[in-house]
């Protein structure tokens, strides 16, 4: 059966052909424009709406529909020439004044999926109130003007990178490629990130995966380990030259998220970088603000706050929350577990090319790789962690909805023998233990997945945690 076109975490996602067809995408993309319309056309006083689109399959005949039928609705379209990053769409919506944005992606999930991303006119994700308005419309329709508005074309990648390089000391970071002093690989997972590093710092970087494959190599566009043996590949192979640097950078499907593998094949989740990132930005760049988090973020990240004397704030898990604080209040960071990340230096939304940047900057500057410096701050703040997360397929959504029932009627009072002392339920269900570890155990919006988090002293009690999660929950 087909699915009913529900907004998630980040846009709404379907199999293509069975859920996300050229039909619904030119029913969605206009009642979108018409939202944001109503939303940000006193502000910006505009009627132009960019469209974008990233790698996948068919992603620019989708781009083209929605286009196509957000002009018969009356309004003006940019629509892209090629594919891009996803921040790109989101920066070039804020910087002509448009309404907003309408990127057509499936971000890191895998190739039978595409998407459509809702961006407002301030350069980020709308929050949940403009997608329910959208949702509310989709069975009766508003009228539309009758009279079509314009559609052209344009390259985002010029003023994309341009605001990028002057964000970060490009020339410095491009010396030390130069020199060999630091050396950059990038998997880019055939997705919209391809390209991008080497046009903003040169030849040098070394990209791979950067031919397009809508099956994304019969994985997943995602920045986790299992999807990027040949990024592990390539840096256990290569050899630095006496003192040089080498790091490994990994982007998704749309290039809003990123992770990264250092030089001895480590792998460095947003976990790590974004507490090397704060370290970086308050105390080489002077930024200040405040650092957001979302509920499933490590415990490290409060702790570095407090050693740079910075304000927390925790969110539920999504950017588009993230974005919100940062319209409100002046952030350093904000980021997710799951490889999101932004500045209060950008616009507010994730950017994985401009995190890669800024970690770059920090390498150059420190003369360390992440991992020392991750380490050192361990020290510093006297706290050590391991961390983890899997996704668990869920038999149906039936199944989900009996998971949800037993954890609000029969809370967990133990967990992998570790007695609960506390629960936190703003997104999803927060168990923390009374040995210090913690589990967080939330569900997708829209398909049958139960997400299982876990934080503890070490990775054995990690997976020992995870493990019991999974035995729970196969259970139902």
């Amino acid at each position: 059966m087909t699915q009913p076109i529900k907004f998630g975490t980040d846009g709404w996602r379907g199999v293509i052909a069975a859920d996300f067809t050229f039909e619904r995408v030119a029913l969605v993309a206009p009642i979108a424009a018409q939202v944001l319309y109503q939303t940000y056309g006193k502000s910006t006083g505009s009627r132009t709406v960019i469209v974008g689109y990233d790698r996948r399959f068919l992603a620019e005949e989708f781009a083209r529909c929605a286009a196509v039928a957000i002009q018969t609705a009356g309004f003006d379209v940019k629509l892209s020439e090629t594919f891009a990053p996803t921040p790109a769409f989101s920066l070039i919506a804020h910087q002509q004044q448009a309404l907003g944005a309408i990127v057509l992606t499936a971000s890191h999930n895998p190739g039978k999926y595409l998407g459509l991303k809702v961006k407002g006119a301030f350069g980020g994700s709308v929050g949940p109130e403009i997608t329910q308005q959208i949702e509310a419309l989709l069975t009766q329709p508003p009228t539309f003007e009758t009279t079509p508005g314009t559609l052209e074309h344009f390259n985002p990648w010029p003023s994309y990178c341009e605001t990028l390089r002057s964000k970060v000391d490009i020339g410095g970071i491009q010396e030390a490629l130069n020199q060999g002093k630091v050396t950059v690989f990038a998997d880019v997972m055939h997705g919209a990130a391809t390209g991008g590093l080497t046009q903003l710092l040169g030849d040098k970087v070394h990209e791979i995966n950067t031919n397009r494959d809508p099956y994304f190599g019969g994985g997943a566009p995602e920045p986790l380990p299992r999807y990027i043996p040949e990024l592990f590949e390539e840096l256990q192979a290569f050899k630095a030259s006496d003192g040089g640097l080498a790091i490994g950078f990994v982007f998704d499907g749309d290039s809003d998220r990123i992770a990264a593998v250092d030089q001895k094949g480590n792998f460095l989740s947003s976990q790590i970088l974004i507490p090397v990132l704060i370290e970086h930005l308050s105390t080489r760049r002077g930024f200040t603000g405040e650092i957001v988090k979302t509920v499933s973020g490590s415990d490290l990240i409060p702790r570095i706050a407090k050693l740079f004397n910075l304000s927390l704030y925790e969110t539920p898990i999504g950017y588009k929350y993230i974005a919100d604080r940062m319209l409100t209040t002046e952030v350093l960071v904000g980021g997710e577990e799951s490889g999101g990340v932004g500045y209060g230096t950008h616009i507010p939304e994730r950017d994985a090319l401009l995190s890669a940047l800024y970690v770059l900057e920090a390498m150059v500057q420190s003369g360390e790789d992440p991992t020392q410096t991750y380490q050192r701050l361990q020290q510093q703040t006297g706290f050590d962690s391991a961390y983890d997360r899997i996704d668990l397929p869920l038999a149906s959504m039936d199944v989900r909805s009996r998971l949800v029932e037993q954890l609000d009627t029969q809370p967990l009072q133990e967990i992998a023998g570790q007695t609960v002392v506390d629960c936190l339920a703003v997104d999803g269900y927060k168990y923390r233990l009374a040995d210090g570890r913690w589990l967080l155990i939330r569900f997708s919006g829209t398909e049958p997945v139960l997400r299982l988090y876990c934080e503890a002293p070490t990775l054995d009690q990690v997976q020992e945690t995870l493990d019991w999660a999974k035995n729970w929950a196969n259970q139902f």
